[in-house]
């Protein structure tokens, strides 16, 4: 049997820089000649994105407005092909992924793989640890959950869902996911999916920040389905990290007055929330 065509749909913001590389990477592939577009929907970029992507031979659809799901779903409707893969513009795929990415469809009752991404190997320290929490692929395995940043999908079971919700700005992957494993489609977690987040948190203070803007949405997706004990995590984590860095921030002006007793309440109230970070990212990537 023949193998299916694939393409590739990647949103982007004034990141013409990772584009390239990721656009490179997906160029690396050997897969069949023709086989394999690649869809590139600018969201509005002033750097140069758009002239990037179709000098490496990439379709592009401007779209000014809307969601990163939003755009995904514009950019699978133009696909020609039965295969949806969805890469991020900072992420960087390895040489073999298409094949790997086939073979784990070709898998019965499998509607979407992926895997966890790896840190870049020049990243800081932060990215690093990021990339530890999170957890590291391992070898073939069911998932409950994939990112859309690395992820491919039957386009039948991709319609089948009607996409991304495009209501959410965050955490549209795990919706998207439980409702593919709501229609009795199995996800597949397979290592040789290897990608490189290059936008992964480089500092603490863009933890912080990453962390308060995914929990926005973490807490209806969380609540869109039945819950359990497992589910728990999902829905108060966001509101431990709020409380948690109040705290931190209280602590740090309290100790213009009370001294390291101020900076000792910061000091916990970081360390709690970077507890609670773990076991976020900890539940999600188990999911």
């Amino acid at each position: 049997m023949k193998s299916p065509r694939v393409s590739f749909v990647i949103p982007v913001r004034n990141d013409a820089a990772r584009l390239e590389t990721c656009l490179r990477s997906i160029l690396r592939n050997d897969y069949r000649s023709g086989d394999v577009e690649i869809i590139v929907v600018d969201n509005g970029s002033s750097d140069g994105s758009a002239e990037v992507a179709t000098q490496l031979g990439a379709r592009v659809i401007r779209v000014d407005q809307g969601r990163v799901a939003e755009l995904r779903n514009r950019g699978a409707a133009l696909a020609s092909t039965e295969v949806l893969a969805f890469v991020d513009a900072d992420n960087e795929i390895v040489a073999g992924w298409v094949y790997a990415a086939l073979a784990c469809l070709q898998l019965p009752g499998v509607g979407a793989a992926g895997a966890l991404c790896h840190a870049p190997a020049d990243g800081t320290w932060v990215q690093r640890a990021y990339s530890h929490l999170r957890g590291a692929p391992h070898g073939q395995h069911e998932a409950d959950w994939l990112g859309s940043g690395n992820l491919v999908v039957w386009r039948r079971a991709f319609e089948s869902v009607n996409g991304f919700d495009s209501s959410l700005e965050t955490c549209e992957d795990v919706d998207f996911c439980h409702r593919l494993r709501a229609r009795g489609l199995r996800l597949v977690s397979d290592a040789r999916l290897k990608s490189v987040h290059h936008g992964d948190p480089a500092t603490l203070r863009d933890v912080f920040s990453s962390e308060r803007w995914r929990g926005r949405d973490n807490l209806r997706v969380s609540f869109r389905r039945p819950l359990s004990w497992a589910s728990m995590p999902s829905a108060i984590v966001p509101l431990i990290d709020t409380v948690l860095i109040a705290a931190a921030i209280g602590g740090l002006f309290a100790s213009l007055r009370a001294g390291w007793l101020g900076l000792l309440l910061a000091s916990g109230a970081l360390a709690a929330f970077a507890a609670a970070s773990s076991l976020r990212v900890m539940n999600a990537t188990r999911r």
